[in-house]
């Protein structure tokens, strides 16, 4: 018997897709993870402007949580009755407060003189030599 097999044994077979896909997903952390660590904070940090820095910060350190959170599930601890939870917590509000201030940044602008502008234009005003005709035909109503 190979040591797959024997391994095979332990847990049921029902499950054995959820594993393989759950090892699938490890490596992938993994590669993730080289790839980040192959180039330095600082360097890395200096190409970003402070708000995609505080997003990489707050994505790594979310990550960690996370998989610190997988860990205490493996282990038999359950990870709502434990201090990471808050942690999670607290992290997704500041995650929540850098999306507004990135909403708030891709949010048009009001040019006011623009505004004023156009609207004045909009605006329908009557002439001595047509008072009784508008500029734009009514709806609705045939002309003869």
């Amino acid at each position: 018997m190979s040591e797959d097999d024997s391994n095979m044994e332990e847990y049921p077979t029902e499950i054995h897709d959820y594993l393989a896909t759950f090892e699938k997903s490890l490596g992938s952390v993994g590669e993730m993870l080289k790839t980040m660590m192959s180039v330095s904070r600082s360097e890395l940090l200096q190409k970003l402007d402070p708000l995609e820095q505080a997003k990489l910060d707050l994505v790594s350190v979310y990550t960690l949580n996370s998989m610190f959170w997988v860990y205490l599930a493996t282990q038999g601890i359950n990870p709502k009755e434990h201090p990471v939870k808050q942690e999670l917590e607290r992290i997704r509000t500041y995650m929540n407060k850098v999306k507004e201030i990135t909403d708030k940044k891709k949010a048009s602008k009001l040019d006011k003189g623009a505004a004023s502008r156009f609207v004045k234009n909009a605006l329908w005003e009557p002439n001595t030599e047509n008072e009784h005709t508008s500029k734009t035909p009514t709806k609705g109503k045939k002309r003869q």
